[in-house]
């Protein structure tokens, strides 16, 4: 399974992308929804000399490490005749879940919407993800990937934004150097760089992202009997991983209802230290039929985590509890816990609760929670 994995991955490399255009070429006009809910194109901005039309999407922690220098770039270069225009260039169809794990949202045009507003854009931000047609047109190979167009629309540099991907010592402002050439008339000394970010998601990968999605409904689903003394240990959380457990049983309507969002957390961060945990509370005698369950949801794991359980002495990331008492398990997991399912809690490396939750989670806010924690950036 796990080269089966990995051969997806690598194919999805593999497929063949636009050619970016040439420094020097007219730049393609373009027609597209901007978070607005209006449409723009070029003639838009033709009063400005200089036209940055920047390739970015929601989920890269590059895009999102260049955000808020963009946003002071547009202010420092306010009323001097220049444009920034983002586009979002990532096909929703062709990004694997587990490539989401450094977002809230995803690259849908309703969560560009969020985005641009929770970070008081003040550039417009326009959807390209379900044709491409302007990212064809200009063929950017990753995001952030920039394109700065002169008073004719001639492409006259492509590349990154500055040297540095976090922000911290930077030495090469690209982006700002070319902008202030072209407004004194000056040639472009840099007209292209290279680029560092998150590879452009184009429509073509769609084919790998079902093939890894079928991959994983393939792996093992291992389910064990465990007792309270066990989960005391689990709740140490003696790793360097966020532990999420929840707690659920078949016969609890809520809990079956909330598993997919379970599941897709735990596969949207399969890249991070990060790992999810089942507790059900069904008795012994319904194990089978708990099991079949979790196969049913894909509640299988990555090899990578599997080979971490090794080291912890776990064989396991879904459980059943084999003890006579449920409180017992309520004292071993969390003293806060009243008792009705489903439970969650997440908890940080070395076993601090970062989050508890008595009832059917929120996806979104769990994902925010885990974000925060985590990082959005490299």
């Amino acid at each position: 399974m796990r080269y089966l994995l990995l051969l997806i991955l690598a194919s999805a490399s593999l497929l063949a992308a636009p050619k970016t255009i040439d420094i020097g070429a007219p730049a393609p006009d373009f027609k597209l929804k901007g978070v607005d809910g209006k449409l723009h194109d070029m003639a838009e901005y033709s009063d400005a000399k200089v036209l940055a039309l920047l390739f970015t999407c929601n989920h890269c922690p590059s895009a999102q490490a260049y955000e808020d220098r963009l946003i002071q770039l547009v202010k420092d270069y306010e009323g001097k005749s220049v444009h920034l225009v983002a586009i979002s260039s990532a096909a929703p169809k062709g990004v694997r879940i587990n490539e989401l794990g450094f977002s809230v949202g995803n690259d849908s045009y309703e969560d560009m919407i969020v985005r641009a507003k929770e970070k008081n854009y003040n550039f417009p931000y326009l959807y390209d993800g379900d044709k491409q047609a302007a990212s064809n047109a200009y063929g950017p190979v990753s995001t952030p990937h920039l394109f700065i167009l002169d008073q004719d629309r001639k492409v006259r540099y492509h590349g990154r934004i500055d040297n540095s991907e976090n922000g911290e010592n930077i030495t090469s402002q690209d982006a700002r150097v070319t902008i202030d050439a072209l407004l004194a008339g000056k040639n472009v000394a840099l007209t292209t760089t290279k680029v560092i970010g998150c590879s452009t998601k184009w429509l073509e990968k769609e084919t790998a992202v079902k093939a890894y999605n079928e991959a994983w409904k393939k792996q093992q689903v291992l389910f064990e009997e465990i007792s309270a003394e066990q989960v005391k240990k689990l709740v140490k959380n003696d790793t360097d991983k966020v532990r999420m457990i929840n707690v659920w049983a078949t016969w609890c309507g809520p809990c079956v209802a909330e598993f997919p969002d379970l599941i897709e957390l735990n596969r949207r961060f399969e890249y991070r230290n990060f790992e999810l945990i089942t507790i059900s509370m069904d008795s012994l005698k319904r194990k089978d039929k708990a099991l079949k369950f979790l196969q049913s949801e894909n509640a299988g794991i990555t090899r990578r985590i599997q080979k971490g359980l090794k080291k912890e002495g776990r064989t396991a990331n879904n459980y059943i509890f084999n003890g006579k008492n449920s409180e017992d398990l309520i004292e071993a997991l969390d003293a806060k816990w009243q008792g009705p399912i489903p439970y969650t809690i997440i908890l940080k490396p070395g076993g601090e609760v970062l989050y508890r939750h008595q009832g059917e989670i929120e996806p979104k806010e769990v994902r925010q929670v885990l974000i925060d924690y985590l990082g959005n950036t490299f």
